[in-house]
């Protein structure tokens, strides 16, 4: 069994261009927590997910770092949390998605799907052909695929 026989085709993604706005309605609209960020050339350029929008609207503590001298104090947050949840939705979505993104090709066999899911401990995974975004594969896609004959 293959990525492209387990991967679901119609993939909900953002523009490179787009604003957290954007990623806020898709995550409430169809009840997902990720998604590709592509350019306008359908490739992977990204990938947002609620934990990154979490770490940038969650309380940032003041880190103190003492040389043998001197000690510095870098403040944590100057806004208040919904002044930072204000802020955040009109970012640009490259500012919070990671730009390493971990992907497989349509090819790609389901145990090192599989494998890459639990090593990497990440919930979906980017399908692509010829470069560009064609699918992606959760979790729940693998288990589902891997033991419907079993059971």
């Amino acid at each position: 069994m293959i990525a492209e026989e387990v991967m679901i085709s119609d993939v909900y993604k953002v523009n490179q261009k787009d604003t957290i706005r954007s990623v806020i309605n898709y995550f409430i609209d169809y009840r997902i927590s990720g998604l590709p960020v592509i350019n306008d050339e359908e490739k992977i350029v990204g990938y947002i997910s609620d934990g990154d929008i979490m770490r940038y609207i969650g309380k940032h503590k003041d880190i103190f770092v003492d040389s043998l001298y001197n000690v510095t104090v870098f403040k944590g947050d100057k806004e208040n949390f919904e002044a930072r949840i204000q802020h955040v939705l009109d970012l640009n979505v490259m500012k919070l998605a990671k730009k390493k993104i971990v992907k497989v090709d349509v090819t790609a066999h389901i145990e090192n799907v599989a494998a890459i899911l639990g090593k990497k401990q990440i919930k979906k995974l980017p399908v692509e052909k010829d470069e560009k975004l064609v699918g992606i594969i959760s979790r729940g896609d693998v288990i589902r695929h891997a033991f419907q004959r079993f059971l």
